[in-house]
């Protein structure tokens, strides 16, 4: 986490504070589709390390997006689930997604 405490004078900086990370909106988006399992969630974000994704999903966590459930099995299982507050997001991550959809006929791809 960072030492220094970030400024927060306005919904866009918390926006940014929370959401900062090139990987945060893809796992938020594919936990709420049901891929739960960290090495689910590695295989739909192939690009990402394993090690970026860990720290990207503690950080979601304590942001209180997500949630963690550990089962005491032998080698133990974890998965993640959405928190109503990570709920909440999955609307504007939808119109994010949507805009870039249109924009991306405007660029050419």
């Amino acid at each position: 986490m960072r030492k220094i405490v970030a400024e927060l004078n306005c919904g866009l900086d918390l926006i940014g504070e929370v959401l900062y990370g090139k990987w945060k909106i893809r796992l938020l988006w594919f936990i709420n589709e049901g891929f739960q399992r960290p090495s689910a969630l590695q295989r739909k974000i192939p690009g990402a390390s394993r090690r970026v994704l860990n720290v990207q999903l503690k950080e979601l966590e304590s942001h209180e997006l997500i949630g963690k459930v550990i089962y005491p099995v032998v080698s133990p299982k974890v998965e993640y689930y959405l928190t109503d507050f990570g709920k909440s997001l999955i609307p504007v991550i939808s119109a994010i997604g949507q805009w870039g959809i249109s924009m991306s006929s405007v660029y050419g791809r």
